[in-house]
């Protein structure tokens, strides 16, 4: 059986299990016990490939299943092989990556390890029982959903006497008919009553790291949207799906580390630059299609900021006090812990509760969901006459996106031209509106390369984006130093020797401002590759 898996799955505290389980207990379940043992080669080509390969005995039955990774968030490229029943006493079947010719997954596992050449091996098994049930939601959503709660344990085979094991305990919501919203609907429901939150580490993963000995995985960084289609094909819907789901690419798997309990201070750096970069894609790209109602920034906002600004907290404090530190010293300040007794400070959510909150949880359930869901039919959006419901064809699309650019591009040449005129609050609202520009300008790039300049380093987009960069780096460190003068200034309350900083770091304004003036005014002459060439 192959197909796309679409699916929600969230990690269950151990204090909320109980309650998750009486709530799938409230409809008829089902309870198997599933015994799973993964393959992938010695250095873990397929893990790399983001590919899983599985036997699963499901109560008496044998299942083969090749996994791999889809086009967002929500799905999941599948091929399921039953291969009967288990006779009493017999051994496991061996594994066949062949079972899963002809497949998208099958294709994907088979090039993988033809390149590698290695044989497979046992990596990792699992010993899991799940309840499961199937709920159907109705109205405008209607849909028919799996709920499946598994909770056992991931033990990895490290050696013949080197095993280590790692809990599960996990709601998965599965799709198995209808429309995506009912899905989307009941995972918020869930996660909200229950207090789960949206994890991206399989049990696979889980493994893995297992072997691996990792405490701690690298901060997963932002790339390109992904467009499927041709660019001058391309409604404004699509646009706006690509470029969420890639911003989600980034927030989800650092948001899942953090609120399973991460301090790593670069998952929560990554983590605030994905949230920015989303926010940007919510307010630039609206327009594109009138009837994406998740782009009301009533509804996103405000967790999103929250959750921006309690990190930002959290990070910027110690940051700026790692980086003002040494400048201090060698400019003859006593030395002082400027943090010691910010009650402020102490009594500040930590960076899990943060990812945990309900609100946060719910936002990016619903722009998940986005990601996946199918745009209703509508008519043709090109020219005139076009429906105000319609998302904006793929012309009028590009020329909406030309207009944002341009606005924000004009906006950055004339906050610089008077920048150190301009207010603190007017000052920092300018590097915001830089950073809004230099985002959108990597979200849309592909959407204006011509076929020769798509992926050279030397593209106009590029070139622009260099312009930028003089800006970003002097607007930057003169924002850091605001929020260490700021820093500093409250902590004169605490103790008088802050008073050094505060002196020095006001001092070093004017000189700041005017740096900025002039970086900025190098962007009125970069070549804007959204102009159309002949």
């Amino acid at each position: 059986m192959a197909g796309m898996e679409i699916e929600f799955k969230f990690h269950v505290p151990a204090q909320r299990l109980k309650a998750v389980e009486a709530a799938m207990r409230r409809g008829s379940v089902v309870r198997t016990r599933l015994q799973a043992r993964y393959f992938d080669t010695a250095d873990q080509a397929l893990a790399a490939e983001g590919i899983v390969l599985r036997l699963r005995k499901e109560g008496r039955r044998w299942v083969q299943t090749a996994k791999a990774t889809g086009d967002n968030a929500l799905h999941r490229l599948e091929h399921n092989v039953d291969l009967g029943a288990a006779a009493a006493g017999s051994a496991a079947p061996a594994i066949d990556p062949q079972r899963h010719h002809g497949t998208p997954v099958g294709e994907r596992l088979a090039k993988v390890l033809a390149a590698s050449g290695a044989p497979l091996v046992e990596r990792q098994s699992t010993d899991i029982v799940r309840l499961t049930r199937d709920v159907r939601t109705s109205g405008a959503g209607a849909a028919v959903v799996e709920l499946a709660l598994d909770v056992g344990k991931v033990i990895a085979h490290a050696g013949t006497s080197d095993e280590r094991e790692s809990p599960v305990c996990e709601l998965e919501l599965e799709l198995k008919r209808g429309d995506v919203q009912g899905l989307v609907a009941l995972a918020r429901r869930w996660s909200q009553q229950h207090g789960l939150w949206f994890s991206t580490v399989s049990k696979a993963e889980r493994g893995a790291r297992l072997l691996a000995k990792l405490d701690v995985v690298p901060a997963v960084k932002a790339e390109a949207p992904r467009f499927a289609g041709e660019k001058g094909e391309l409604d404004g819907r699509a646009i706006q799906q690509a470029v969420v789901a890639s911003c989600l690419a980034q927030m989800l798997p650092n948001a899942s580390e953090i609120a399973a309990g991460s301090t790593d201070e670069e998952q929560v750096h990554q983590l605030r630059i994905g949230i920015r970069r989303l926010r940007t894609a919510l307010r630039e790209l609206a327009g594109l299609d009138p009837r994406a109602g998740l782009f009301d920034s009533a509804e996103w906002e405000p967790p999103l900021v929250e959750a921006f600004r309690a990190l930002g907290q959290l990070r910027d404090r110690e940051q700026v006090v790692k980086l003002a530190q040494p400048q201090l010293r060698d400019a003859g300040a006593p030395e002082f812990d400027p943090l010691a007794g910010d009650e402020a400070a102490a009594e500040a959510p930590s960076p899990g509760e943060v990812m945990r909150a309900p609100a946060f949880q719910s936002v990016l359930v619903s722009l998940i969901g986005f990601t996946a869901a199918t745009a209703a039919p509508h008519a043709s959006a090109e020219g005139a006459g076009q429906p105000a419901s319609a998302p904006l064809g793929a012309t009028e699309a590009r020329r909406h996106l030309r207009k944002r650019l341009q606005r924000l591009h004009r906006q950055a040449v004339r906050d610089g031209r008077r920048f150190e005129s301009l207010s603190a609050e007017d000052q920092h609202r300018t590097r915001k509106r830089l950073k809004r520009l230099r985002y959108l300008a990597e979200f849309v790039a592909p959407l204006f390369a011509d076929g020769d300049d798509e992926d050279e380093k030397s593209s106009p987009a590029e070139r622009y984006l260099k312009r930028l960069r003089p800006a970003q780096d002097a607007l930057g460190e003169f924002n850091d130093e605001a929020v260490a003068l700021a820093l500093y200034r409250e902590a004169t309350a605490r103790d008088a020797r802050a008073w050094f900083a505060v002196g020095w770091f006001s001092a070093r304004r004017a000189a700041g401002a005017k740096a900025c003036r002039k970086a900025l005014g190098r962007i009125g002459k970069a070549p804007r590759f959204w102009k159309k060439r002949n």
